[in-house]
């Protein structure tokens, strides 16, 4: 038989994506056991229907960890901040994802992380102190996970995404109008180049990881399908809903003053982004993530296939 994955978030966007990709291979090269809180859901049963095995289990239980990982060859394990706006809870949840990959003996585990920015600025030397003692709390406490899968001699590869195109969709970041009613991209990141791709992308490319095995463990692969600026990104908007989108750039106090829930650590991580763009972009090569996976999508590509999705409001017959 092939090799058994376990997928934690299976149906979540990074997760739902490598479930999704390895039962599509032609190759049959694994097998997947999906894990989710919900195995009732839509989503899981389409899983289901695919050929996934589903696994119930929750990341804050060890025993249900535990029961995940046993018997797997290779572990994709990621979280999301953006369920608890805790970086303590996202700590301790991929602790315990280590800890049951360690005891089932997993011989590869991808840990979906992000940067620990403290490890570039000391917090509060260049942006605001959040939760005591973060940058970016989303992205730091990630970063410090690391360090709990290497710990316990878990063999694991390091996988750095990139800026999600489909939170235009699904975070509120579309374009919005203006008191004029033009269409705006609010990104504050100056002239600075920003990594991005599909959410659905990533599955393939962890694939990929997966099946090359042995030469990837202990390396720390970043992914992108794109590097653009939010001026080009604005340009493409442009083209893809047919009317005149202009950039919007805000500075970081500016954007954390919108005051939604988090715009203060996305104000941190724009300007994280765009104050270490060079080691951020070097971080995530474009030929790296097309070796992985030969058909990334180009944000143009991704609009294509997206643009009737993006909630963008209308214009008033006074703006017409």
């Amino acid at each position: 038989m092939s090799p058994l994955i376990t997928i934690l978030g299976a149906t979540g966007a990074q997760g739902g994506g490598l479930a999704r990709a390895i039962l599509a291979d032609p190759q049959r090269r694994f097998r997947v056991r999906a894990v989710t809180r919900k195995p009732e859901s839509a989503p899981a049963r389409a899983l289901v229907e695919a050929g996934a095995e589903i696994v119930a289990a929750d990341f804050d239980d060890p025993a249900s960890m535990r029961r995940a990982m046993e018997g797997a060859h290779g572990a994709f394990c990621v979280t999301n901040f953006w369920e608890h706006f805790s970086p303590e809870k996202e700590l301790a949840q991929a602790q315990t994802m280590a800890a049951a990959a360690a005891d089932a003996r997993v011989a590869h585990v991808i840990w979906s992380t992000l940067e620990d920015t403290r490890d570039y600025l000391a917090p509060g030397s260049r942006m605001p102190v959040l939760m005591g003692k973060y940058n970016v709390p989303h992205y730091d406490a990630k970063g410090e996970a690391n360090r709990a899968f290497f710990a316990r001699g878990v063999p694991t590869t390091l996988l750095y995404t990139s800026f999600y195109w489909d939170n235009l969709i699904h975070f509120g970041m579309q374009p919005q109008r203006g008191a004029d009613g033009r269409l705006q991209f609010v990104l504050p990141m100056g002239e600075a180049l920003l990594p991005g791709m599909a959410a659905e992308d990533i599955g393939p490319a962890a694939l990929s990881i997966f099946a090359r095995g042995a030469e990837l463990i202990g390396k720390s692969i970043g992914i992108a399908g794109e590097h653009l600026s939010g001026a080009q990104m604005a340009e493409q908007l442009t083209l893809a809903l047919g009317e005149p989108v202009v950039h919007a750039d805000l500075t970081p106090q500016q954007y954390a003053a919108l005051g939604f829930p988090g715009a203060d650590d996305l104000a941190n991580m724009f300007q994280f982004k765009r104050e270490f763009e060079h080691d951020y972009r070097a971080a995530r090569p474009l030929a790296c993530s097309s070796e992985l996976h030969p058909r990334m999508q180009t944000f143009a590509q991704w609009l294509a296939r997206n643009r009737t999705r993006i909630p963008v409001q209308p214009r008033s017959m006074e703006a017409a």
